[in-house]
């Protein structure tokens, strides 16, 4: 069973920058299709970006394009997402999630899933 954990969380004033990192451990993340989601208060959890298998190809939600960056070490059994040029409405708790598979955007199709780091933006 792959476990998942986040981290590098934390409170950054809008326009700064944050890297999350998300540690698997208990099995090879190199099958695993992984993601990033996050979710405010009130909100439904929505994707923020993933990455396949290989780490060589990723999609991004439309708010975070051009600001965020995901990419995967199959080495170090870990992923990341950069974010720069962060807005106050990027604040939310995020998710690191995983699916054995291709990769897709729905939140249902994925099994694995850490417990969150939270995300705050002050303006």
């Amino acid at each position: 069973q792959v476990q998942l954990v986040e981290s590098g969380g934390g409170l950054v004033q809008a326009g700064g920058s944050l890297r999350l990192s998300c540690a698997a451990s208990g099995r090879a993340v190199s099958p695993y299709a992984m993601a990033w989601f996050r979710q405010a208060p009130g909100k439904e959890r929505e994707f923020v970006a993933g990455v396949n298998w290989s780490g060589r190809s990723a999609d991004y939600a439309d708010s975070v394009q051009g600001r965020f960056t995901i990419s995967k070490d199959n080495a170090k059994n870990t992923i990341y997402l950069q974010m720069n040029s962060l807005k106050p409405e990027d604040t939310a708790v995020y998710y690191c999630a995983a699916r054995f598979g291709t990769l897709v955007v729905p939140r249902y199709d994925y099994g694995l899933w850490g417990q969150g780091t939270q995300v705050t933006v002050s303006s």
